[in-house]
């Protein structure tokens, strides 16, 4: 097995350079975790990771010194296309951005042209690995995430049969199932790609996350609740028969959030710094969050909160109609997030119609999450689905006890009545029955505060999800 193991993460977006969702997290942060694992746990084997994004025209340029490496042209059908690579570096870490027209087709990284979005990624990912043909660097581990890099994958395939790569393996985790992308036959076609005849649904042979799981050598669900859910009806989005039949292949790991950002014993936005051991101070947080919110300021009132994206996935649905079945409790509520227009209405006519006791905002704001985190009581998060989740592991950090759903994610990061509150079902009466059940321990103080600090405790670490990936490279590696 060589000294040092070498890995391309491959990725539509990563902060700090360019950032829409979660996995501009996962991308900005994993790959440093990687570089930063200690030889003592490597076994003394250096990590060599290197990112590769889309220069989006939305990079964040002034996060990157871009300088030019090589240009080339990718072949296809009518002609051909210009490709210009660049690079940067990230802490060290050497950072690719990929240019050419399709890249810069549209301004965003995910638009709602669902044809330009298609052209854009085949052409990034298939430039991905003509780029490592030029650059004379070859990767042990090409590692590629959801729909938008999948291709990439399935092009590493078809390239090893031809006995270019020999020594390269792919990894692909899926950080959203049914997100698959567009049927892409048309440029597949354009590009040289054979289609695949056989074992995926004939619906899903041209679109890109399908033949990324067809041909990775290695599938990661971001949890392993996740990674076992995606095999069944309820979850596997009409893949579930053929992820079965790669059953041995897929795996489970949860990722991590930033320890060292989200550290209330250090986080300026908070009124006042606390730690496990000083978690009893935290209800200063809670009143400053109750002035800023114009709710009553009683520190002996539970504040329940929801921080998230407005749609239904996440149950928001549930929660204000569970809220309005709790109304011979004593609490108070506070909603911040934005998204389907129907579900931001139905949030603030539940604030009108209870506005001593609601508050809610619209919008993003991630100063008063990170408020909200450190000063609400309970966190809710009844989603539908959640393959892995970030703002339960967010919540624990900060004290704020998560009532979640067991499904995903949050199944394996919260431990019942230990860190937090899990219920099962998926209607409004249960999670309102999960909410009652939480609210009546929270007069027992002594035990609250022994489940804040023992949730504070929890190691969500992005360096705990390096270890799990840097032992997956290792067993795909000793296949050799």
């Amino acid at each position: 097995m060589p000294n040092t193991l070498k890995v391309l993460f491959v990725a539509a977006e990563a902060d700090p350079f360019v950032k829409v969702g979660g996995l501009g997290d996962v991308a900005g942060s994993l790959p440093r975790a990687l570089r930063a694992l200690t030889t003592n746990f490597t076994g003394g084997i250096d990590v060599d990771v290197r990112l590769v994004l889309p220069l989006h025209p939305t990079v964040r340029t002034e996060s990157a010194t871009l300088r030019p490496t090589v240009t080339f042209y990718l072949a296809r059908t009518g002609g051909r296309e210009l490709v210009q690579v660049f690079e940067s570096n990230l802490e060290g870490m050497p950072v690719y951005f990929v240019a050419g027209d399709p890249v810069n087709q549209t301004g965003a990284v995910y638009s709602s042209n669902v044809a330009l979005d298609g052209e854009k990624y085949a052409f990034f990912s298939l430039a991905v690995l003509e780029m490592l043909q030029h650059i004379g660097w070859q990767p042990d581990i090409l590692h590629a995430n959801d729909w938008h890099t999948a291709l990439a994958v399935y092009a590493l395939q078809m390239r090893r049969l031809k006995g270019e790569f020999p020594r390269t393996f792919s990894v692909l985790t899926v950080h959203n199932l049914p997100f698959m992308g567009p049927d892409l036959a048309p440029r597949l076609a354009a590009y040289g790609l054979p289609p695949v005849n056989s074992g995926l649904p004939k619906w899903a042979r041209a679109m890109p996350l399908p033949l990324g799981l067809w041909s990775a050598d290695c599938i990661v669900g971001v949890s392993p609740t996740y990674a076992r859910e995606m095999l069944t009806p309820e979850y596997g989005a009409g893949l579930q028969d053929f992820l079965q039949t790669r059953a041995d292949v897929i795996h489970g790991i949860l990722n991590g959030i930033d320890t060292k950002s989200f550290d209330p014993a250090t986080d300026e936005t908070l009124a006042f710094n606390f730690k496990p051991e000083t978690v009893s101070t935290r209800v200063l947080n809670k009143k400053a969050l109750q002035v800023r919110l114009d709710l009553m300021k009683e520190p002996n009132i539970p504040l329940l909160a929801m921080v998230g994206r407005m749609d239904p996935q996440k149950g928001v649905d549930l929660v204000l109609e569970a809220l309005r079945l709790l109304m011979d409790l004593s609490w108070q509520a506070v909603i911040l997030g934005t998204g389907d227009p129907a579900l931001e209405s139905a949030a603030r006519l539940l604030q009108a119609d209870f506005p001593e006791r609601v508050h809610v905002e619209t919008r993003f704001d991630l100063t008063l999450a990170r408020q909200i985190y450190g000063g609400a009581d309970i966190l809710l998060m009844p989603s539908r689905y959640e393959p892995c989740g970030l703002a339960q592991m967010i919540a624990m950090r900060y004290g704020c006890l998560p009532l979640v759903r067991a499904t995903g994610g949050l199944k394996d990061t919260v431990i019942p009545d230990q860190t937090g509150f899990v219920f099962d079902g998926n209607t409004a009466g249960a999670l309102a029955a999960a909410i009652r059940k939480a609210l009546a321990l929270y007069p027992d103080r002594e035990r609250w505060q022994t489940m804040q600090q023992t949730a504070m405790s929890q190691d969500f670490s992005w360096e705990r999800s390096a270890r799990r990936y840097f032992n997956l490279y290792q067993t795909l590696l000793s296949r050799q």
